[in-house]
Parts: structure tokens; sequence; C-alpha cells
């Protein structure tokens, strides 16, 4: 194997001989996977070799696991303020080194360098700076005398090990929502990222490490799903399992999990509705579905990939919003003018395109659906997609699709735009778009998500949660609500009088 990152340009991945050690991170520092097999990173813009790594085996998880078993009394056993501490030179650090992991986070998903600066790295920033604070109030229910002679309190404590999976779409920003809660409730972590994108994850290991906290505190073992994976999530030692994916691999993560009675927190897939009333803002509303259906190259689960629209807006809908697709610019994603950078791989783009060539025999593609030639031609680009003329039972209106396609369909009544909007398996984001507040109140109420945005969609904030409903999964992300799924709550009673405790003795037993 040649030297991870020795291919890669530095102007395009700065940070590469921080990973120069491995990509294995355990105990506080860079290993070689022992799997006897090696992954490649690809830049998905141009198809060139960026890393080469040896990916994890089960000797790695398991030295991962102990490592984090091994830390975990110690972090645990520290005060909220000693965590908080560690957190916020952690953020310090992140801060200092934000244009790198801009940069690798570019490079490894085919980001636009103006997203990953403006969205994927602040964002993390400040949700390290958030969990930071909020890890000084995990208490529970304050104390009180509830039976009259006992006192009772409530203890939140962490539940030890967490063995998370993060995906290939925000690789550093998942992997942030998934260690930064554990830790700040005192637990320790292994984190597996996906093998295409490892590069963020690691570097965010090492930088908890350089700002001080402890050995083995945070993990990361590069590996697949089907061995380095399906280990952790199966580990005796592992207490808890989060992961975020596809909802088919989400059910063999469940059943897996299920086998050790593991706690499991679930984020998989979404398909979110984009709900247009004829009172809306059209120019807003089809600005809105642009950037909800393209962000990330439509490798979001709650991006825009339905949209529902009023049948008096119809027709402008989607003449105004094809129009907008029109003038959205694929390009490398270094260049400040791109707009719109590949799909995370080859592979991804040829599922997107899939669904689009099926969808010719029923539908109706107004623009895109196709992959652009000449120098983009070597990357995994593909156009934005606007299709109309699908039925609501339809594969490209029920699937995820993950890519940038939205499919635009009409309905007649405000009923019949909230059942359409609620009719798939999914439920983790949508948006509502009206003047009204009778209208904008009732899709709040009746869409069937975890988040519902109105007159806006796909912005998020360090202080809400993430979660879904239906199968999207359970369990949220982000907020202290996030501490729910990372502690546990024990009651504790104190018995105040020993006449209490012997009144108790012969209710039970009678007098002996």
């Amino acid at each position: 194997m040649h030297n991870p990152g020795s291919t890669a340009n530095p102007e395009r991945f700065p940070a590469q001989d921080r990973l120069a050690d491995g990509a294995q991170f355990i105990a506080g520092r860079l290993t070689k996977g022992t799997s006897g097999r090696s992954h490649t990173v690809v830049d998905p813009a141009t198809g060139e070799e960026v890393y080469t790594y040896d990916l994890a085996g089960a000797e790695d998880v398991d030295a991962a696991v102990a490592a984090a078993r091994a830390a975990f009394p110690g972090w645990a056993g520290a005060t909220p303020g000693e965590r908080s501490d560690a957190l916020h030179r952690f953020a310090a650090v992140l801060a200092e080194r934000a244009e790198e992991f801009a940069r690798a986070e570019s490079l490894q998903c085919g980001k636009p360098l103006k997203l990953t600066r403006e969205f994927d790295v602040p964002g993390t920033i400040d949700n390290t700076a958030f969990f930071a604070g909020a890890a000084r109030h995990l208490q529970g229910q304050a104390a009180g005398e509830y039976s009259g002679d006992h006192t009772s309190y409530v203890r939140r404590e962490p539940i030890g090990v967490v063995g998370s999976i993060a995906p290939w779409n925000y690789p550093l920003q998942m992997a942030a929502w998934k260690i930064l809660p554990a830790v700040a409730a005192g637990n320790t972590i292994v984190l597996k990222p996906a093998e295409l994108t490892p590069l963020t994850s690691l570097l965010f290991a090492q930088a908890a490490t350089d700002a001080g906290i402890p050995d083995g505190v945070i993990n990361i073992v590069t590996g697949t799903g089907r061995e380095a994976g399906e280990r952790l999530v199966g580990h005796p030692d592992v207490a808890m399992t989060s992961f975020t994916g596809s909802t088919a691999v989400g059910k063999r993560v469940a059943e897996l999990a299920t086998a050790t009675v593991k706690r499991l927190h679930l984020e998989l897939g979404g398909k979110a509705p984009f709900v247009v009333f004829d009172d809306a803002d059209l120019e807003a509303a089809a600005n809105g579905a642009v950037a909800g259906a393209l962000i990330n190259t439509g490798q979001d689960c709650t991006a825009a990939t339905r949209a529902y629209v009023q049948r008096p807006l119809y027709e402008a809908f989607v003449e105004r919003t094809a129009a907008l697709m029109e003038t959205v610019r694929l390009g490398d994603p270094f260049a400040p003018g791109t707009d719109l950078g590949p799909l995370v791989s080859h592979a991804q783009r040829d599922r997107v395109a899939g669904f689009v060539d099926r969808a010719r025999g029923y539908a109706r593609v107004v623009t895109g659906g196709e992959a652009p030639g000449g120098d983009l031609g070597k990357g995994a680009y593909y156009r934005p997609t606007l299709v109309t003329g699908a039925a609501q039972d339809s594969e490209i209106v029920q699937s995820e699709i993950f890519g940038p396609v939205l499919v635009v369909l009409p309905f007649d009544s405000d009923d019949e735009g909230i059942r359409l909007a609620n009719d798939t398996p999914y439920g983790l984001a949508a948006s509502a778009w009206t003047g009204g507040v009778y209208r904008a109140g009732r899709a709040t109420r009746e869409i069937k998500a975890g988040c519902v945005w109105i007159n806006d969609h796909i912005p998020i904030i360090s202080e809400m949660p993430h979660g879904g409903y239906k199968a999207s999964g359970f369990g949220k992300d982000m907020s202290a609500y996030s501490f729910e799924e990372y502690t546990q709550v024990k009651h504790v009673m104190f018995d105040n009088t020993a006449v209490a405790r012997k009144d108790w003795h012969r209710t039970v037993f009678g007098d002996r």
C-alpha cells in the first residue's frame, strides 16, 4: 500500500500529513487496520485517488471498544464542569483548523467549498460549543418527599460505551452529532464512519485529543459495515448503538442490537414533502424548492424531494422552478462560482440516473435527467432534475433517491395536500408554504414528520432536535433532547425515619 494521502493535492487536502500513520484512531493514536484489506478514498469531482488506508478488522473494533471501556470510569467520573471545559477547548481547536476541515470535507464528498466553509464546519463548531454548555445541565427532576417519609430524587447517568455508525453524506456533522452528546453526558464512544468518507471523522477525533479530551474517550474505526459495523453493533461491551443511514440497513442494525438488548437510536431515510398552498409567495417557494432539493447535491435525508403544489399555482411553479434549476452552476467544488458538486461516487450517480431513466416510462422529465459531458464527465456529476406527471404510488415519488431530483405533483384541496404529504413510509422532515396562519398551524399539527418548516426548507440549529417519525427512525440528534438517548435515569429514594422502615417491613411480612 502506498503512503496514505500521498496522491492528494496539498492545496485541496492540507491536513493529509495528520493522517499519515493510519486510519484507525484508538486510545488517542492513529494505527493501521488489521483486516488485510485496503480502501481508497476517491475525489468524486475528478475520479482521482486521494487517500488509501487499511480497513479495520474485528481485532481493531475489539481494541477500540476495550479502549473506550477503560476510559469510561474516569470520564464518567469527571464533573460536568470538567467535561464542559474540555469541550470548550475542543471547539477552539476546531475553529483554528476550520479551513483544513472544510477542504477535507469538500475533497472526500464533492461538496462545494463554500458550503463546507459556511455550513458544515461552522455548524460543527457551533454544535461543539453548544454541548460544552449543555454538559453542565444534565440533571433530571428535583428532589422531593413524594411519599411522606421518603425523599426521592433522580440521577441521570451515562450508559457506558456507545457504538455509533455515521453516513457518507455529512461525515463531519454526523460524527459530531453522535460523538458530542454522548461524551458530554459522560459516555465514551467508538464511531465507524462510512469507508467512502473517513477523513474528517479521523481529524475530528484527533482534534479532540489535542484539546485534552482523554485517550480512549473518542475512538474511530474505519472499515466496512459487514465486518467492522456488525462487529461494533453486536459487541457485548457496547451498551448503546446509534446509527444514521438507510432504513434497510437500520433494520439490520436493530436486529443485531436486539440480540444483546442494547439501547438503540436510529436516524433513517427521508422523503420530505414540500407543500405549496395557493396563497404562498410563488417566487419564494420556487427558490426554496431549488435550494431544498439541491442542498448537498440532494444527498440529504431532509432534502425536498416531493413538491405538492395547489392547482392554481402548479403550472407557474413548475415553470419557475425548472428555470431556476437551469441556472445552477455545476463545477469544481473548490471553484468559487460552483453551486453544485458531484454526487459522492459514480455508483451513487448511476443509482440516481436509474431512478430518472425508469421514470421516463411513466412521467415527464422537464429539465436535467442526465450527466454532463466535457471535463465534468470524469466526475460523478448529475444535472438538477425536475420531474412531473408521476403517480403518487410510483417509485420516484415513494422511494428515497438521494440525488438532485425533485418531483412536482398537483393537489386540489388542503385535505388532499396534507394527505399526500403523509403518504410515504417516511417522516423525517417537511415544509409548508403559505401566507395563512391557519394553514401553517394545520400543517405543523397534521404533517407527520420530526421537523416541519414554514416558508423555508433545510435550516437546522444546535438548540433544536433532529429526528424522525415512522420509517425514518426514532430518537433525537442535537439539542438537550439528545441527552435522553445517551443517558439512563435512576430513581433514588431515602427512608427518612427508622419507623417508616419498620412499618413497611411489618406491612409486607407481618409481625415476627
